[in-house]
């Protein structure tokens, strides 16, 4: 009896693990069935996560850095529903391919009722979008779900003039109010908008109701582009990094980004006009300017040399390498990030926001650790003419 006893615990157990094994199989064969989507929107944040050290986060990464893998899109997402407040929003610089502890979940879901919440480095667009693809190959309801949750959180956080704060509900006494091109923060909901009206496949689900919202604040979102765009001496060019949430004239970001004509966050606005069926005269005329003012601020001869130099200790971390602009007559036209408002001259800054005009003058620190220079606008040049073919081809800019 005994004997049989023992053989009937060993097959309980032996089924047991079976049934384990076969499920972990079923769940590793399930994820695999799934199309691995692009993690790219995810990486400004994840990298500031594993790269800058914030006493500030909820969680910190772990040492040896674990991580899903890309077609491991459910466990993703739920890392995307994990992270998303109450309010409809995300914090920012996390990786959503993280494997979290069970310790850091208790920690992220203690702080779902934080209002502290952003569109700061690609955060709220990316993983609305991410939950919509998601969604479209699971149907699983509870990232349709949570994904019209955060398309209401980007309704409710434009302002009235149509533009967007970098964070919302909206904070006290720094820039984070400004209405914010940096780091892709406009541009991105305008493009989700954009794609939600253009009936994506992935946004079938959108009711009426809120396609409407969405048409209201997508338009609303082009005015207040348009409206924004920097004049100087009477001729429009492009825009700022940041502009004020009231009056929209350029503004400062942080202590060494100025008010001024900033050409890298504006390639992305320029690009997303362009790529507009059928432009109106405004943004045919908002194109026009931009790519004019591109053309005429190129700096020729001009080459950005990075290299090791000797080890200095700053209050942010150990700089180890340095900067400087050598002339080089074979180098591709290149384009400081910064010009001046009144001048249109290339524009520097430190931390201490003393404007300067050449890097050399700035601080070792911030002259290594910041772009200063940016070949992005040669994409807007190169596509140009075939745009301009297209919508103007009695004018192009280059034949004035």
């Amino acid at each position: 009896m005994r004997n049989k006893s023992i053989k009937l615990q060993y097959l309980r157990i032996v089924l047991v693990l079976f049934v384990l094994v076969g499920g972990y199989y079923q769940t590793v064969a399930q994820e695999k069935e799934y199309q691995a989507i692009d993690l790219l929107p995810f990486r400004s944040s994840a990298g500031h996560w594993y790269g800058i050290k914030d006493d500030g986060n909820i969680i910190n990464p772990l040492p040896e850095k674990p991580r899903y893998n890309a077609n491991e899109i459910t466990k993703i997402a739920d890392n995307v529903l994990l992270f998303q407040r109450n309010n409809g929003g995300w914090p920012k610089n996390y990786d959503m391919q993280a494997i979290l502890t069970e310790e850091q979940r208790e920690n992220v879901l203690h702080a779902k009722n934080e209002d502290h919440t952003t569109f700061d480095n690609s955060t709220g667009f990316s993983h609305i979008n991410y939950l919509a693809e998601v969604y479209a190959q699971t149907k699983i309801e509870k990232y349709k779900k949570a994904c019209l949750k955060g398309i209401d959180y980007v309704l409710e956080a434009q302002y009235k003039n149509g533009g967007w704060p970098q964070y919302y509900p909206l904070e006290k006494g720094d820039y984070s109010r400004r209405i914010t091109f940096n780091d892709g923060a406009y541009m991105g909901i305008m493009e989700l908008l954009q794609q939600v009206l253009n009936k994506d496949p992935k946004y079938d689900f959108v009711s009426a109701k809120t396609f409407q919202k969405v048409e209201t604040a997508y338009k609303k979102g082009l005015e207040c582009i348009l409206a924004m765009q920097i004049e100087l001496n009477g001729k429009p060019t492009v825009w700022c990094q940041q502009h004020d949430e009231v009056d929209l004239s350029p503004a400062w970001a942080r202590a060494f980004e100025p008010p001024s004509i900033c050409n890298g966050e504006s390639v992305s606005v320029v690009l997303f006009l362009m790529n507009i069926d059928q432009p109106d005269k405004q943004i045919i005329a908002a194109v026009q300017n931009a790519v004019k003012w591109f053309a005429d601020s190129r700096i020729y001869n001009t080459r950005v040399e990075m290299f090791k130099a000797e080890p200095m200790e700053s209050k942010y971390k150990t700089v180890t390498m340095d900067k400087k602009v050598v002339t080089d007559e074979s180098a591709p036209p290149i384009w400081t990030r910064f010009y001046e408002l009144e001048t249109g001259r290339p524009l520097f800054c430190d931390r201490n926001s003393k404007f300067l005009y050449s890097m050399a003058e700035v601080s070792r620190e911030r002259r290594a650790g910041y772009g200063w220079y940016t070949y992005a606008p040669q994409e807007v040049l190169d596509k140009y003419p075939e745009w301009q073919k297209k919508w103007v081809p009695e004018h192009s800019v280059f034949s004035r």
